[in-house]
């Protein structure tokens, strides 16, 4: 089962309250790397697995930021919980939230588009206006879909959830979900024009075909994007170089056309 939506709704907070995963929380705009994974154990005496996959941007499914990377784990789940936050605190509306990640979802994948979701209102404990609320129960109706009221700080409504996700999970079929890692094939001549490293008065400069590839799918100013930027970095093998080269904490490290400055 998925946890959806977008950063800041308390799906961590969920996950945390539910199974023995201990994410790391905070009030952050920006969101999880890779989801947190957690085991609920149901009165029965069984148990299903959580998957608190991080937010999903507008524009993921174009690439956008960590998209991509994180609409590839909403496929692994049978059973999505898609978390909304009805307190009015972040100031915004989760009625297009939900239709701004379900577009994200279509425009990825029609098999996503079509699986079972759950509406959980969360964060009813700090309620500013109740308008919020009763726009979701409206959402939920129109779309027939299941919806819970719950707090998960406080727990309130959050046995009742599980209870009902238990019991739905037996209704659903299990797929045999493969995940298919991209493989890009380079001639000779690419390969060895991927990225070069040259150093000139203890500044980096790293340049290439690849690296401009890289940049070019890369915010800056976006901490997703940052994460991103520092994975690929090591993936490529370009990390590992610059430690070669012997660069060090407050070194000028310039990646195509961004002068960073490079931290351990």
């Amino acid at each position: 089962m998925g946890l959806l939506g977008f950063p800041n709704v308390g799906k961590s907070t969920f996950l945390k309250a539910v199974t023995d995963a201990k994410p790391k929380i905070a009030n952050y705009h920006f969101t999880t790397l890779e989801p947190n994974l957690g085991v609920v154990k149901t009165k029965n005496g069984d148990g299903f697995v959580i998957a608190d996959i991080p937010g999903i941007i507008e524009g993921a499914s174009e690439g956008v930021g960590l998209g991509i990377q994180f609409l590839r784990h909403v496929e692994r789940t049978r059973l999505l919980l898609h978390f909304l936050d009805v307190s009015g605190q972040e100031g915004r509306n989760p009625v297009e939230d939900f239709y701004a990640i379900n577009e994200e979802l279509k425009k990825y994948s029609e098999k996503l588009s079509t699986r079972k979701q759950i509406i959980v209102a969360n964060k009813v404990d700090i309620v500013q206006d109740e308008t919020l609320l009763k726009e979701v129960e409206e959402l939920a109706q129109k779309e027939n879909l299941s919806i819970f009221q719950i707090s998960a700080a406080t727990a309130q409504g959050v046995q009742e959830l599980i209870d009902y996700v238990t019991n739905t999970l037996r209704t659903l079929p299990k797929e045999e979900l493969v995940e298919v890692e991209d493989k890009v094939i380079y001639t000779l001549e690419e390969k060895q024009d991927q990225w070069t490293i040259k150093e000139e008065d203890g500044v980096f400069i790293v340049s290439g075909r690849a690296v401009e590839r890289l940049m070019g799918r890369v915010n800056i100013e976006d901490n997703e994007s940052m994460y991103y930027l520092q994975k690929s970095l090591k993936n490529m093998g370009i990390e590992q170089k610059l430690k070669e080269m012997g660069v060090c904490e407050g070194d000028t490290v310039i990646l195509a056309d961004w002068e960073l400055e490079w931290y351990e």
